[in-house]
């Protein structure tokens, strides 16, 4: 089994772990192997933020987690160091690779399980590491491209085991039918699609940018389904490329209900394979937390760009980040709801919003890191290490249309929330997040029939109130509120605060 470790310098991927008794503990000691020198900031956890730590000594599997999992930790970039030198070999074939060395004076070691030398190398990003001098990873001699020789491995190869073995790193590639979105398909809010390709026109759509989606997932016949199944029937002209037939293959589990679109801090790089650079969010926490005050999660991710030849749909980068994020929210290689949004203009000048998820498959490969980006976008590139099977050949690159399903999507307006206030980490845009904008947008209280905690219920406008006001104990009242009117009015001290805060004068 292999568990990926997101930390805050990188993902580490730690193998050959047990699926049936793996604990944490041995993830951390996977680690030690080949970074024997981590300081952990914060423990190794369920969610990015760190705030629900892992019991070191329960089983992963019984804490939910299985082949292809992300977990989380925070280190000390400056102690992670890694060191490369072979400290022993599995009889599964995997090197265990580990510290234990005695250094001479010319800077080499003695290795302590793989004998020969090791000597310490500077790489470019002034990192250390031990190589062993003896070891033949990645060369020709290899069981495969980055991998010991088979005698290196174990000394002797029944005929069968290899087969297992080389069955491994061979993926026969198969297209997968239809998405693992219920027949209801994909509620996506209106008003926060528009606000999202309006600030895209600004550049004509020659800038990429993201935004993740938060709603939630509902069960195809859940109350939310039977109380707005005749609104959401009627098609929005989104997605429209996905055949009647194909509808109508979509197995009836989960519809996604989107309510509002948060864009992290970014910077567009027509020289990065995503087009953007992602930067540091300080407001992350204050995004989640506020997100499940509201009973809300994070359901996909959109992605704008510009204007593709027809068939191209999603680059292999943007399939690679599809598939870690499906990743992450299925917490494995597990069948999830969560999807893909591209919007893009058409040759007519019309918007084009549509909807996938990646495959199973996809989702494997990419946890094996048997996917890449090359130069041709339109393909994901195959890891040399692996061997891609299309039929009946091998193949270095993978289409990326053969790893997307399409996902229908239904027009939807929210009943509770509403997309007006200026987005944050928006550059050059005509509006900010400001109190005059918010006093803007809350003196239409009472007018058109407009109440206050409808003007309110905006969650950009919430996420701007979390840095005035207290996260831990205000917020979830106000929230509390937005979510359920009729029940939990808002303090009449809450509109006063806020009030004052917009500069408004008289009733509210």
């Amino acid at each position: 089994m292999i568990i990926r470790v997101r930390t805050n310098i990188g993902v580490w991927r730690v193998e050959n772990l047990d699926p049936a008794t793996a604990t944490p503990s041995d993830v951390l000691a996977g680690i030690a192997a080949t970074r024997p020198h981590v300081v952990y900031e914060r423990p190794l956890s369920s969610d990015p933020r760190c705030d629900v730590p892992l019991d070191a000594s329960t089983a992963l599997s019984s804490q939910g987690f299985g082949h292809g999992s992300m977990i989380h930790c925070r280190v000390d970039a400056s102690t992670c160091a890694e060191n490369t030198a072979v400290k022993s070999l599995t009889d599964a074939g995997a090197a265990a690779i580990g510290g234990g060395s005695t250094t001479d004076a010319d800077g080499k070691s003695e290795g302590s399980g793989g004998g020969g030398i090791t000597k310490r190398v500077i790489g470019k990003d002034g990192s250390i590491r031990l190589v062993h001098e003896g070891c033949s990873i990645g060369s020709e001699r290899g069981f495969r491209k980055g991998m010991l020789p088979l005698r290196d491995m174990k000394m002797a190869w029944t005929l069968a085991e290899f087969s297992a073995m080389d069955e491994k790193y061979n993926f026969k590639i198969k297209r997968q039918d239809v998405s693992f979105v219920g027949g209801g398909g994909l509620h996506l809010e209106s008003s926060a699609v528009n606000d999202f390709q309006s600030y895209l026109r600004r550049f004509q759509f020659q800038q990429q940018r993201f935004g993740y989606l938060y709603g939630r997932f509902v069960d195809e016949e859940g109350d939310d389904d039977k109380e707005e199944k005749k609104k959401d029937e009627k098609p929005s002209g989104w997605g429209a490329r996905m055949p009647e037939n194909e509808r109508k293959k979509v197995k009836k589990n989960a519809k996604v209900i989107v309510e509002a679109i948060y864009e992290p801090p970014q910077e567009p790089d027509s020289e990065a394979a995503e087009g953007f650079v992602i930067l540091d969010d300080p407001n992350e926490e204050n995004v989640e937390n506020l997100a499940s005050m509201l009973g809300l999660c994070r359901v996909g991710w959109i992605v704008g760009h510009p204007p593709r030849e027809e068939g191209f749909q999603l680059s292999s980068a943007e399939v690679i980040m599809a598939a870690e994020l499906q990743l992450e929210s299925a917490g494995g290689i597990e069948p999830t709801p969560f999807v893909t949004v591209r919007v893009t203009v058409g040759d007519d000048g019309n918007v084009v919003v549509e909807a996938f998820q990646v495959s199973l498959q996809c989702m494997e490969m990419v946890a094996e890191e048997a996917l890449e980006v090359g130069p041709n976008p339109g393909f994901c590139y195959v890891s040399e290490t692996f061997t891609a099977i299309q039929e009946g050949k091998a193949s270095a690159t993978v289409e990326n249309n053969f790893f997307l399903t399409l996902v229908p999507i239904n027009g939807y307006q929210s009943d509770t929330f509403v997309s007006m206030f200026p987005k944050a980490n928006r550059a050059y845009d005509d509006r900010a997040q400001t109190h005059d904008e918010m006093r803007r947008q809350l003196s239409k209280s009472g007018q058109s029939g407009w109440t206050f905690v409808d003007l309110l219920s905006d969650f950009a406008l919430l996420l701007y109130l979390c840095k005035f006001l207290d996260v831990g104990t205000d917020m979830p009242k106000i929230c509390a509120s937005v979510i359920d009117r009729e029940n939990v009015p808002l303090d009449d001290g809450y509109k006063i605060i806020i009030s004052s805060m917009a500069g408004m004068d008289g009733s509210y």
